[in-house]
């Protein structure tokens, strides 16, 4: 009896550092291999696959949100035909996940409509667009059309004391570059 309870223990031990041993070298998927296998490539890959399906040029802001980001990607969302074809770039950082910024474009013809319910207020661009700010799932976002393209801009709402809807707005207006 006391030999199959040494048995039963050595076992118990080995299975125990075995499990604390795979543990420790499990090493996490890095963010370029999780977002690779859903869609996502590099911004420039992507604006190549969108500007070539609708054979027109995309321009994106060149300001982006005055938080720390530690990777980027894009995508192009070819799913049925321009029905629901959409572009988007994601912005995050992989230690603070509040840190997360997406921009989506669509062509104004599929825009997304907007429901009343979110809308918290609208702005004028530079160029006279107008441009609506709402909240939607824990997300702050500025939508507006220009140049043939439905834009969203969306941030974390947990960011919102350092990207207001001002910061979004500027970051629009960088398009008209």
């Amino acid at each position: 009896m006391t030999r199959s309870i040494s048995l039963l223990l050595i076992a118990f031990c080995l299975l125990f550092f075995l499990t604390i041993y795979a543990t420790a070298n499990d090493k996490a998927r890095p963010y370029e291999e999780i977002y690779r296998k859903v869609g996502y490539k590099t911004v420039e890959d992507a604006v190549d696959d969108f500007e070539h399906h609708f054979k027109q040029k995309l321009k994106l802001p060149i300001r982006v949100p005055p938080i720390s980001f530690t990777h980027h990607f894009g995508r192009f969302n070819d799913l049925d035909g321009d029905i629901n074809d959409s572009f988007e770039v994601t912005f995050i950082n992989d230690q603070l996940s509040e840190n997360h910024y997406k921009i989506n474009v669509r062509p104004i013809k599929n825009n997304i409509h907007i429901s009343d319910k979110y809308v918290v207020k609208t702005f004028e661009l530079k160029n006279g667009t107008v441009a609506t700010y709402m909240t939607i799932s824990g997300f702050n976002v500025l939508v507006f059309e220009t140049i043939d393209w439905q834009y969203m801009l969306s941030i974390d709402k947990r960011v919102s004391d350092k990207v207001t809807s001002k910061t979004l707005l500027d970051i629009a207006n960088s398009i008209d570059y």
